[in-house]
């Protein structure tokens, strides 16, 4: 009869010659937990830079444009009111009804552009005060792209939003 052999794990691993495991054929054991993997892909920060300050450049480019689209608006008064006066004051009903209408076309768009001609004086002041490019809600600076756009804005992004949130809180 054969005779059963009894081996234990510690002698089976003295006689069995040691050889190089490979990483791979590693096996993590349930307690070990792996290394977290490290995401090679990063998102793209989304965040607008604001300016450390104001460039001398930056405020001459905006004086400019601020002194031609003011240039522009007074154009535009001028315009409007000269295509007031090409309507004639007597006439029937009819003729008195759109020179009436015509009236109040021009004196909503001159309200419009004296609004704007404001904010730009205001604009021009704020210049020559050494104050320009300053949110007048947040006190920070406004957004370079912000002012090249809108050189007479008073707000930055975050002030505008704060501004219309007020505005809707107390509009109700």
């Amino acid at each position: 009869m054969a005779k059963a052999v009894q081996t234990t794990k510690a002698e089976v691993t003295k006689s069995a010659p040691a050889k190089p495991v490979a990483k791979a054929e590693k096996k993590v054991l349930a307690s070990e937990k792996p290394a977290p993997v490290k995401s090679i892909i990063t998102k793209p920060s989304l965040t607008i830079t604001k300016p450390k300050e104001i460039t001398e450049d930056l405020i001459l480019e905006c004086k400019s444009k601020l002194l031609t689209t003011k240039a522009e608006l007074l154009n535009r008064v001028k315009d409007a009111r000269g295509k007031l006066d090409q309507f004639e004051r007597g006439g029937d009903e009819a003729d008195q009804t759109m020179r009436i209408l015509a009236e109040q076309e021009v004196m909503t768009l001159t309200d419009r552009l004296r609004q704007q001609l404001l904010e730009i004086e205001s604009a021009l002041g704020r210049i020559e005060s050494g104050s320009f490019g300053y949110c007048e809600e947040t006190e920070e600076l406004i957004e370079v792209e912000r002012l090249r756009a809108i050189p007479w804005t008073r707000l930055s992004i975050e002030g505008a939003e704060i501004r219309e949130s007020v505005d809707r809180r107390y509009a109700r």
